[in-house]
């Protein structure tokens, strides 16, 4: 039987230091049909020669003239890489030699599946999810989004709770196992998004044309967080406000979905009312600039919008209760917690 190919895709925006520590794990993947390449996202420190004197026989680089942000970068990257599956890593995840081979099996065991992510812990503290993806995403009613093993910023220790491959909503864009037909058939990520949330879109695009996305903890990855923005960044706070509203907007299978929208933006508008009461002034500002840039690309979003419904096949399942309320008034921080944890469908 023959053997998939895999290309392992790291995209580097000025990451030199990363790429010393956590690549040379990458190469040592123990799967024996793979390519791994490195695109540059214009980096303007020493990325690239770096990588061009230490890694010039193991590695493919491309180099892309302008930074085109996650979504952009990947697709640009992508569309001159052929494999049978493509995984989008980031440039500061650790793997051991095994990681990639169970994602492997579940894919070729489902052709169904869109996309995989391996269970994701903390770099800093092993014993613990991360938040970027933790053991799966969802997505609430109102657009936010949680994971089986991180609601907000709780972490859950890993006991092996979730070691269950199952089917979930988002796979995470730290390390996302996609098979490369449904990608391309998805028409990839959504460039206008720049970064932050368009594997979410990506992934409820896919579930609309009939894939599913599931997660393998049989595949466990160390992710280090905050490598390219960190995590009190006002620009990935704009980022995930106005995209968050964004992918609601194109994806919401409900015709009443304007009403969720400006609902979603009530709650903004109380997120922005605590930040102000916690002395950040600027993330209030934040929010309404992110606000005022939706509003302006909405003409986009709706075209965007049409073309996604048009096309639809299935209606993906959205967790059919209110986050905000379980985390912050019924005080359930765990993913375990939760009431009706299965999708009840997108019925708003």
């Amino acid at each position: 039987m023959s053997i998939p190919k895999v290309a392992i895709v790291l995209l580097n925006y000025n990451t030199q230091e990363l790429l010393k520590k956590y690549l040379p794990d990458v190469l040592a993947t123990d799967y024996d049909n793979m390519d791994i390449w490195v695109v540059d996202n214009a980096s303007t420190d020493e990325s690239v020669s770096f990588l061009q004197s230490q890694f010039h026989q193991e590695i493919h680089i491309l180099t892309s003239p302008e930074n085109r942000g996650y979504a952009g970068g990947y697709n640009w990257a992508l569309d001159q890489i052929e494999a049978e599956y493509y995984v989008l890593i980031n440039s500061d995840v650790r793997v051991p030699k095994s990681w990639l081979r169970p994602l492997v099996n579940l894919a070729q065991a489902n052709p169904k599946i869109g996309a995989i992510q391996p269970k994701i812990l903390d770099d800093k503290r092993a014993q613990y999810f991360e938040y970027a993806g933790a053991c799966g995403g969802y997505i609430d009613k109102w657009g936010y989004p949680f994971c089986r093993g991180r609601i907000f910023d709780s972490l859950e220790q890993d006991l092996g709770q979730y070691n269950d491959s199952t089917s979930i909503f988002w796979a995470t864009g730290a390390c996302l196992f996609v098979r490369a037909d449904a990608f391309h058939n998805s028409s990839g990520f959504d460039a206008d998004l720049f970064a932050h949330m368009e594997e979410i879109d990506l992934c409820w695009r896919m579930q609309n044309l009939g894939y599913e996305i599931y997660v393998e903890p049989k595949s466990e990855v160390y992710h280090l967080g905050g490598g390219t923005l960190s995590e009190g960044s006002s620009f990935k706070y704009f980022l995930n406000f106005r995209n968050n509203l964004i992918l609601m907007t194109k994806n919401l299978a409900s015709p009443f979905w304007l009403v969720t929208i400006i609902w979603r933006m009530i709650l903004d508008g109380i997120s922005a009312l605590k930040f102000l009461l916690d002395g950040k002034p600027i993330l209030v500002m934040t929010i309404l600039k992110a606000h005022f840039a939706f509003w302006s690309s909405l003409k986009s979003s709706i075209a965007k919008r049409k073309q996604i419904q048009a096309n639809r096949i299935t209606r993906p399942k959205l967790y059919n209760h209110s986050i905000v309320w379980s985390y912050f008034f019924s005080k359930k921080t765990k993913f375990t917690d939760l009431p009706n944890v299965e999708l009840l469908g997108d019925n708003h």
